[in-house]
């Protein structure tokens, strides 16, 4: 279970210098969507070597995964030349989040020890693709308000440079937060599972 992470996903749309009065802050626009796999099969084998080998792909990794979030950033900005100053003027980041997840196809004649292991896993990992869209989203947040706060530079090149180191920073610590996130998840898997597992089944006593 991976997000989806290129290191180059984040382009900006367009960079203009223009003189413009300043314009009010607001909020990165974000979006979500959701897309799904087929699987097939009648046992927890089954299952498993279909999600092997029917799961997202992914480049960090070079492996299939059960799901992935496909971000990807963008956005634009202007700048504001005054007075042998240039400072940022609008900026607006955009987040696009695709969560990729599987369907079984068989869930509806799963016996009933199978079918609450499948619904039991498949929670899990919309679960943990949500939190990278999430995670994805509190960063967007955190680059446009960062960008907009920059002190002025002597020239737009100066300011210009300064929007890129910060870009590359904050998307940096975002793959670092996501990396992080899904180091954590992978060690607890086992221990996680049987705990939502006995949950479940205590539900349906």
């Amino acid at each position: 279970m991976s997000a989806v992470r290129p290191r180059q996903a984040f382009l900006w749309a367009a960079v203009a210098l223009v003189v413009l009065p300043g314009i009010p802050s607001a909020s990165p626009l974000i979006s979500k969507s959701y897309s799904y796999f087929t699987i097939a099969g009648r046992t927890a084998e089954d299952l498993d070597n279909e999600l092997s080998r029917r799961g997202p792909l992914t480049k960090s990794t070079g492996f299939r995964h059960p799901g992935a979030t496909e971000i990807k950033f963008g956005g634009e900005i202007t700048y504001l030349e005054t007075d042998r100053r240039c400072s940022v003027g609008e900026v607006k980041v955009t987040l696009s989040t695709k969560i990729i997840l599987p369907r079984w196809k068989n869930r509806s004649q799963a016996n009933g020890s199978l079918g609450v292991i499948w619904d039991t896993l498949a929670a899990d990992i919309k679960r943990h693709e949500e939190r990278h869209a999430e995670i994805a989203r509190t960063y967007a947040r955190t680059l446009e308000a960062t960008l907009r706060d920059l002190a002025p530079a002597s020239d737009c090149t100066q300011m210009e440079k300064r929007v890129s180191e910060t870009t590359r920073r904050i998307v940096d610590d975002h793959d670092k937060e996501q990396l992080r996130f899904d180091i954590i998840e992978s060690k607890n898997f086992d221990a996680r599972m049987m705990r939502l597992l006995k949950n479940r089944a205590g539900l349906t006593d």
